[in-house]
């Protein structure tokens, strides 16, 4: 009895500290995906991913072609095997670019909402997606400053 009075006197005391809080900072909102969708950075990345797999498919069709015109059979299992591991290398430095590269644009555009929110005096940034009410949504200026 005496925990269950502690909890809900601890629960009261962090809403009341939150409701201080919130009053005392502006809080914007931001639909961050909103903000990647319309990146122009992020539209390029996904269209040198798109062509760098279609390259891929073409090598991984002209390999093929060549272990299927190899007649001897221990000939095909090690050209097979050769192109596998070929394979796999390019598909795992594909990938690691691209990460590598969604990260810095994941910075960017990070940077981009803290320099919004501060220039414009707020306190707090919340993603839209989790707000159900409240806050000033900054996603316009975000999207202006995004590139």
């Amino acid at each position: 009895m005496k925990n269950g009075f502690l909890l809900v006197l601890a629960g009261l005391l962090l809403s009341v500290g939150l409701c201080a809080c919130s009053k005392a900072q502006k809080i914007a909102i931001v639909d961050v995906q909103a903000v990647v969708n319309k990146s122009e950075q992020v539209q390029a990345l996904k269209k040198e991913q798109e062509e760098k797999l279609q390259a891929l498919e073409q090598w991984i069709k002209t390999a093929q072609a060549d272990v299927e015109n190899q007649e001897l059979k221990a000939n095909k299992d090690e050209l097979l095997k050769k192109y596998n591991d070929e394979l796999a290398k390019k598909r795992e430095a594909i990938t690691r670019e691209y990460q590598e590269k969604l990260q810095e644009i994941d910075r960017s555009i990070t940077d981009t909402i803290k320099k919004a929110a501060k220039d414009k005096g707020y306190g707090m940034v919340i993603s839209k997606s989790i707000v159900i009410m409240g806050g000033d949504d900054i996603t316009a200026d975000v999207q202006e400053s995004v590139k």
